[in-house]
């Protein structure tokens, strides 16, 4: 098994030379632990897991013992489990703990920021990681937040690694979960199985106590089967028999857990008739896959899923490119009550750059047509593109860009 190198490295030995406190953010099983034990090989730092019960009750009955057990410098693995230690951790940063004493880590986002800002608001610098990239899996991982600029798009080339159709869709299937794609487990379904058995039984039981397990688990395949698309919960609600209440909390906790996350509408004053329902998609797209049973790469291609979980790839990996990079992502969605609609909107440096994103390896020009839409707003529409399987960057015209998903 190799250790795959992460982008955001670099980012996590830089803000460790200026911050006391370290929290490390992100979905179970990205490699949060792996990476920072990978960087922590050769110092004198040491690793505590709050998964061990013993050393989780000593931290949740007596923190500063805990601490002076667990000098610093110190990484303390799936932290959530005991939030009587920032309180603490707070003490030892206000005191003149060094640069890089307190690495953080957890895989309940929502609830770990919560307590970081309300117990270590300016003391701790908060990363996100996320699942492996397609430059850390496919490039050579320098890649930089995706932006609709042309000589930006034509550096990504250098460090990228060129697909066809069914090459996107092997990496859509295969997903991006480090624990499978470095080799560690080879049976893809095993793996994916005994993830969603693992993330059940430790953090959907940890937020709702008492939960059907296996109504959940069917849960989690229902929303699935509609990732991508605009979130109806009533549709969830109703597939898995539960009422539209429990599915609406069953729904925030796999936000919370960052099994899926949303895109937003985009609004603004002048543009009255956008909806308000956000879209949803999944972290991991081989989660997806695994879910809706498409046993092949090939069968995935052909299913009647292969438009929205393309669109589900696709806007990850961009995310992807901005949290490796500890960069705000500020995406939103385009639909208005005429169905018009934009897949993806980015709002950067005082534009709106749309992104359409299709199956298709050789889109129109009406594919674009929906941008002008965004003329009706406040803010100016800059470049945009069509995201797509084509294998080579081309474009529509000086405005429109029409650039292979392999290039994000």
């Amino acid at each position: 098994m190799a250790y795959i190198n992460r982008t955001i490295e670099k980012k996590v030995l830089e803000i460790s030379k200026e911050y006391a406190c370290l929290l490390l953010t992100g979905p179970r099983q990205v490699g949060k632990t792996t990476m920072l034990e990978y960087l922590m090989e050769g110092s004198n730092r040491t690793k505590v897991t709050l998964d061990n019960t013993e050393e989780r009750k000593l931290a949740v009955s007596d923190p500063e013992l805990f601490l002076e057990l667990h000098p610093a410098p110190v990484l303390i693995d799936e932290v959530q489990y005991a939030p009587e230690l920032f309180s603490y951790i707070k003490i030892k940063v206000d005191n003149g703990a060094a640069p890089g004493s307190y690495w953080l880590t957890g895989s309940q986002s929502f609830r770990l920021m919560e307590l970081a800002q309300e117990s270590l608001a300016g003391r701790t610098a908060i990363l996100h990681m996320s699942a492996l990239s397609q430059s850390e899996l496919y490039g050579d991982g320098t890649t930089v937040p995706f932006t609709v600029s042309l000589s930006a798009i034509q550096e990504r080339t250098n460090h990228l690694s060129p697909a066809t159709a069914i090459d996107m869709y092997h990496r859509i299937w295969n997903g991006a979960l480090p624990g499978h794609r470095s080799g560690k487990y080879t049976d893809r379904d095993v793996f994916y199985s005994s993830y969603i058995q693992t993330y059940i039984d430790r953090d959907v039981s940890d937020m709702i106590p008492g939960v059907d397990k296996l109504l959940y688990s069917d849960f989690i395949r229902a929303a699935a089967c509609r990732a991508g698309q605009m979130l109806n919960i009533h549709d969830i609600a109703q597939d898995v028999g539960v009422s539209d209440d429990t599915a609406k909390r069953w729904m925030a906790v796999l936000e919370k857990s960052e099994v899926v996350f949303y895109l937003r509408p985009y609004s603004n004053n002048l543009l009255k008739r956008t909806v308000k329902t956000p879209k949803m998609y999944f972290f991991d797209t081989g989660l997806v896959a695994y879910l809706t049973k498409y046993s092949s790469p090939e069968i995935l291609m052909n299913g009647a899923i292969n438009g929205s979980i393309l669109e589900n790839y696709t806007v990850a990996e961009i995310v992807k490119t901005y949290h490796n990079d500890a960069k705000e992502c500020n995406f939103h969605y385009y639909r208005d009550k005429d169905s018009h609609e934009i897949d993806l909107v980015i709002e950067s440096d005082g534009e709106l750059h749309p992104l359409e994103i299709k199956k298709s390896s050789n889109p129109g020009s009406e594919l674009a047509s929906a941008f002008k839409l965004l003329d009706k707003g406040s803010v100016p529409r800059g470049t945009g593109a069509v995201l797509c399987l084509r294998e080579t960057l081309t474009a529509i015209d000086r405005k429109t860009y029409v650039i292979p998903v392999w290039m994000i």
